[in-house]
This record gives C-alpha cells, structure tokens and sequence, in this order.
C-alpha cells in the first residue's frame, strides 16, 4: 500500500517538541521525521471511501447527540442551576480541547512514522515508543491493547444503551396508545396497558440493527446521519416549543446542590459528551483532512450550546419534579409522543456509527488470526460486499486454490 499521505503546501508541525529532522533517536524509537504539508488531501482516497467536510460534520453532530441529551435536565437540577451550566460550559471546552488535541498529535505522529492515518492504538503505541522511557518503549504494544480494549468497551456500552433506549421508548409509546389523544393541555394520568417485554423489543431490533452495521463506509452512512439529524432535530424542536412556554419562577430553584449529587451530574454529563470514539476515524476518513479543524470547533460548539440549554431550560421548566428523560414530563397527547419516536428513529440509524469504531478495532483482529475464508469476510466488510463479480475477482487473485 502508498503509505504517501499528502501533498502541497509547507507544513507548519502541530508538535510543541523542537526535535530536529536530522537528531538521531534514542534505541527503540521511531525513525527520525520528514516535515509534512499541513494543507493537504488524502491521497488514493478520492473515490468513494473519502468524505466532505459537510459529510463529517453531519456525523461529527450524530456522534455526540444521543441519549444523553434527553437527561441533561436531570444532571443540572443535581448541580444547581447556576454551577450545573457553567459546569457543562467548562466540560465542552474541555473535551474540544481534547479532541483537537488527539487529531494534532495523530497528524505528529502520521508525520513521523510517514503513515496515511493512525487510529487510537497507533496513536498510543507509537507516542510509548517515542517515550524517553525504556520502561515506556518495552510496554508499547499494551498501551494499544489496553486502548483498543476500553474503547470497545465504550462504544459497545453506547451500543447496549441505544438498544435498552429503543425498546423502554416503543414499549412507552405502545402500551400507552389507548389512552393517548390529541388534547395535548391534559395532565390525566394514563392507564397503561402491558405488551411484550423490553427483552423481546430489543430482540425485534437485532436482525434490523444487524444489517445497519454492514454499511461499512462512512461516506454511505453519512446518509443515514442526515436522516438521524432531522428525525432527533424535529424531536429537539418539539421539546424546546413545550419547555420555552411558562417558564416558572425560578428563584427557589438552588444556584449550586449539595457536593454529594454532584456525582450524578458529572456522570451524565460525561455520558453526553459520547463522541470522543468517533473523532479519528472520521478524520482518517475526510478526503481533506486540514478542514478538520474546522469542522470540530464548529460541530462541538453546537453541541455545547445545546447541551447547556437543553439542560437548562428542562430544568427550569418543570423544576423538582424532572425525571431522569425529559421526555417522560412531556403531555400524553400524540404530539408529544411523536417526540419519542422520532428520537428513537435517530438513535436507531444511529446505532451504526456508534458500532463502527468498535468493528474498527475488533474485525481486522479477529480475522487476521484465521483462515483465508475469514480474511474474505473482512474484505467483505470493508468495500464491495454487495458486488458477487468483484468476490469472484478478490478470491480468484487472492487464493487460486479456490478456484
């Protein structure tokens, strides 16, 4: 493979270090440098597989949105009306900072290595390698390891989450249809009648979730992002009309809780902020990958000012009596249950961007470990799988005894 990365113009080196391309290297460290253009395009990737900054944004926006949004109401009544906004307002700065962080030293290290692109592991192993350390450069290959395992854990974590959150909300939704109208002002309670249970909802999910994951190029799935955006933007609307409307005095309200749910809102905070998992790949994948920048600051300020006023504004609105989804405040009118499924219909189409950085990891592994059948199943995974004349081409080039 070209591992040539770019081309044009002078590159200013993301690195704070003053290493010089001529020093020599410790034993055990990577090769010495050769300076790198910082505007640049991804070379060998012009055709399908690359992605616009519109295409990234639009998945940088999905990957962030979720579930988590809907409890942020919740999280800032744990912390106080005053101290739970400015606390979102310094997790955002943090996490960007992060992110943006993560990217420049990717880009050092795809500069000093001369790779195409890094993921999370290379990232680490290569940084241990470099380490002065020699304690460091022996334990490289852990740091991949350990990298790679805990963000499987995370994104297949979100993963779990989306599913318990398809099946709570369809199961709301239908056990509550005989006493859903459309007078949306009354606040009579609602007798609900029993369906199926949860466990078997998410079991009605799985064949349909499984074929979403087989979409494996982000620029085909950048599609189903867009359709997620405007299924949970219509959702957000409709929740943001009901929560902007008489607004309560909020002088009772505290300005900072007690230090002990503090905790509680750190966590679900934290759990908001769930895109950290998809930032390089996405990068890794933009046909222009300079525009990144851009896109990040762009996206993530977005998110941020979401987060902290659908977390305010939940809050003021209905004050003590918030519950863990803002959804489940909302009338029992069919308007406001149509908030729920269509949220739901995000988070489903969703759900493939979320497992994608985890089948990153876990089906280039697992199929290098057996048999050529195996090696065709990542093929398949990762271009052509429906094309019956390009799997004839792949096995006949690539193992002749098939034939």
């Amino acid at each position: 493979m070209d591992t040539t990365r770019l081309t044009t113009d002078a590159y200013n080196d993301y690195s704070s270090t003053e290493a010089s391309p001529i020093e020599e290297n410790p034993p055990g460290m990577i090769n010495s440098f050769v300076p790198r253009p910082r505007q640049y395009e991804r070379l060998g990737e012009h055709g399908s597989s690359s992605t616009t900054w519109l295409q990234t944004l639009i998945h940088l926006l999905k990957g962030n949105i979720g579930t988590g949004l809907l409890g942020l109401p919740l999280a800032v009544k744990n912390a106080g009306i005053v101290l739970g906004p400015l606390s979102l307002v310094v997790m955002g700065i943090i996490a960007v900072h992060c992110m943006d962080l993560l990217v420049k030293c990717a880009n050092h290290i795809c500069q000093r290595t001369q790779r195409q692109f890094v993921d999370y592991g290379d990232a680490v192993m290569y940084s241990m390698e470099a380490s002065t350390s020699p304690w460091l450069r022996d334990r490289a290959a852990w740091g991949r390891r350990t990298v790679g395992f805990f963000l499987i854990l995370t994104q297949l974590g979100f993963c779990c989450v989306y599913f318990v959150f398809l099946a709570d909300n369809i199961k709301q939704v239908v056990e509550a249809a005989n006493g859903t109208t459309n007078n949306c002002s009354s606040t009579a309670a609602v007798l609900l009648k029993d369906s199926m249970d949860s466990r078997l909802y998410i079991l009605s999910f799985l064949p349909f979730l499984i074929l979403m994951v087989f979409i494996r190029n982000l620029r085909y799935l950048s599609g189903f992002s867009l359709l997620a955006n405007v299924a949970m933007l219509g959702s957000v609307v409709m929740i943001y009309q009901y929560i902007c409307r008489d607004i309560p005095d909020p002088t009772h309200l505290s300005y900072a809780a007690s230090w002990r749910t503090y905790p509680l809102f750190f966590g679900t905070a934290i759990f908001a902020f769930e895109g950290i998992g998809v930032v390089l790949p996405l990068e890794n994948k933009m046909k222009i990958p300079h525009q990144f920048p851009v896109v990040l600051y762009v996206g993530m300020g977005f998110v941020t000012l979401l987060y902290i006023s659908m977390g305010t504004l939940g809050y003021l609105r209905f004050g003590s009596v918030i519950k863990p989804s803002i959804t489940l405040n909302l009338p029992n009118c069919w308007f406001y249950q149509s908030v729920k499924l269509l949220y739901s219909l995000g988070i489903f189409i969703s759900f493939a961007l979320q497992f994608y950085v985890a089948a990153e990891i876990i089906v280039p592994s697992a199929t290098s470990q057996v048999s050529w059948q195996s090696s065709f199943l990542a093929w398949t995974w990762s271009s052509h799988w429906w094309d019956p004349s390009a799997a004839v081409h792949w096995l006949s080039s690539s193992h002749p005894s098939w034939k």
